[in-house]
């Protein structure tokens, strides 16, 4: 329980308390599903971030919500479908709680074939949806065509070997998403939200240092910080500096305004994201970079990207653009995300590292970190555990 003692307070707000069952550090889409899913369960939780909600890469602008590849399945693919599957469930609760929308739409995906190769690989995946993407009454599919699925949406020169129209890949609004789940919280019971107010350091055996030198005792700590979560955890478990837990990963991305029709497909092509939002905009990104200078700023490489969702996209030819955007994602150590407590000090639990598919995953991963809050085994595919990560991160130094 948060108790009547308190803290002077560093927000404006009502003071901070001074001990708390769980807190949450890092307000973006994993802290905020935690903290909706710790309400559910009645926990009371102190969620801070040290900007504004949803200002890291959960701010971002493109939303596409896909499958792995259905060939050569495994626990790990089918993790990421069943979380796919089950989130359209979670996002229409949140949305009829607090009357927002989240722009969410299962649309599909047209992915173009630009090489005779590839026919033959999209053919082998096409039986592989039909044994891996069915579940629960719901058989979603990998069709092969000559032309694309949708006419005057992609130019059929971009497919010279024909495209793919994946029937099950969705999308999202991130920042609607965000406000969504910040709405929730804003009405909680159980869970207090307080912005600007960042976590310096942590002490595993449970208290947290505050940006002003204050701390703050707790019961269970989860790091859900994006990419400032490796470094935190790395301090509070002592781990060598020869190696790290994880590194931010640069994105770009851009926004057109196109007053596009919203149940069009998303398009994917070697890394190049076009979605289609619920207010007619349309999405275009991203970048991965692991090496770069200015994590904020746009440059060419963002440019070329527009270029060529322009060339397989006609509609977007002359679309304004109208916000360019760039971040950090979180990439964990062992690519996966990375959830669940140290083995040696339960109290501090990672929820973080999603890089690419947190906004798929995040309400599951909150499911399973939770679990080891209340003692409970944590379903999920070994290689998305924290004791993983740090397996690998021992074999790295």
């Amino acid at each position: 329980m948060v108790k009547a003692d308190s803290l002077p307070d560093q927000t404006g707000q009502s003071p901070l308390p001074s001990s708390v069952s769980l807190l949450i550090i890092g307000g973006g889409i994993m802290g905020l599903w935690a903290a909706v899913k710790a309400d559910r369960l009645g926990i009371d939780t102190l969620l801070v971030d040290a900007g504004k909600v949803g200002s890291g890469a959960s701010g971002g602008l493109l939303g596409a919500l896909m499958s792995h590849m259905p060939d050569r399945w495994s626990d790990k693919k089918q993790f990421q479908f069943d979380a796919l599957l089950n989130l359209e469930a979670e996002i229409a609760a949140v949305e009829a709680e607090t009357g927002l929308s989240a722009g969410y739409r299962r649309c599909g995906r047209i992915i173009p074939l630009p090489k005779p190769h590839l026919r033959a690989i999209a053919e082998r995946h096409q039986s592989d949806a039909l044994s891996n993407w069915s579940t629960d009454g719901h058989q979603f599919h990998w069709h092969v065509l000559d032309t694309p699925p949708v006419n005057g949406w992609v130019d059929a020169a971009a497919g010279e070997a024909g495209f793919v129209h994946d029937t099950f890949a969705a999308k999202v609004s991130p920042r609607a998403f965000v406000a969504t789940l910040e709405g929730y919280l804003r009405r909680s019971r159980h869970v207090r939200l307080i912005e600007n107010c960042g976590v310096t350091a942590l002490d595993p055996n449970g208290t947290a240092t505050l940006a002003n030198g204050e701390s703050i005792r707790f019961g269970h700590a989860m790091v859900s910080a994006g990419h400032d979560s490796f470094p935190l955890l790395g301090d509070a478990f002592k781990l060598s500096s020869g190696a790290k837990l994880g590194q931010p990963v640069k994105g770009q991305a851009a926004l057109l305004q196109a007053h596009v029709d919203p149940s069009m497909p998303v398009v994917f092509l070697n890394g190049l994201y076009v979605v289609p939002h619920e207010d007619g905009t349309v999405a275009i990104g991203s970048t991965s970079e692991e090496e770069f200078g200015d994590a904020f700023t746009t440059d060419e490489r963002l440019e070329t990207l527009i270029a060529q969702a322009r060339q397989i996209v006609p509609s977007l030819e002359d679309a304004e653009v109208i916000e360019r955007w760039a971040g950090l994602r979180p990439k964990a150590i062992g690519r996966d995300p990375m959830v669940g407590a140290h083995p040696d000090y339960p109290r501090v639990i990672a929820h973080t590292g999603g890089f690419k598919v947190s906004f798929g995953l995040a309400h599951r991963l909150a499911d399973a970190a939770l679990d080891t809050v209340l003692g409970k085994p944590m379903q999920v595919p070994t290689s998305f555990t924290f004791e993983d990560h740090i397996r690998v991160f021992n074999q790295k130094i």
